[in-house]
């Protein structure tokens, strides 16, 4: 059986709803989903879908290498998002990280996320060496 390690971002909410911000099971790494939210709680790129995504995207790497993992190693996205009609700010961030790696990836419109601010929120699955 594979060694589980869970990572903390430290945030409040991981002990109340129960949640990792990412957990490696071998050489898989799931990524909880992200919003555009800095070490301090705070909403990056209030309005601006583009750096919403991209901030996400940056703050998804960091997590990845802790992990010991890159973003070369991501093999799935899942983007939800709070209005699909501006899928190509949301998509323009997501090709200038992933352009080259092409993960699958998902762009689901949903009714909203824990915050009204929030426009988007990713997931990621990577495997080191996949």
């Amino acid at each position: 059986m594979s060694n589980r390690i869970n990572i903390s971002s430290g945030a409040k909410w991981e002990d109340i709803v129960g949640y990792s911000r990412a957990v490696k099971v071998g050489n898989t790494i799931e990524v909880t989903g992200t919003v555009a939210a800095d070490e301090n709680g705070q909403l990056v790129g209030k309005g601006d879908a583009y750096q919403q995504t991209h901030f996400i995207i940056g703050k998804i790497e960091k997590v990845l290498q802790q992990a010991g993992a890159s973003l070369k190693d991501v093999v799935r996205t899942r983007m939800f998002v709070t209005d699909i009609s501006r899928w190509e700010e949301y998509g323009k961030a997501h090709g200038e990280y992933f352009s080259t790696i092409k993960p699958c990836t998902s762009m689901i419109e949903v009714k909203g996320l824990i915050e009204p601010d929030y426009l988007i929120e990713i997931e990621a699955t990577a495997i080191i060496g996949g």
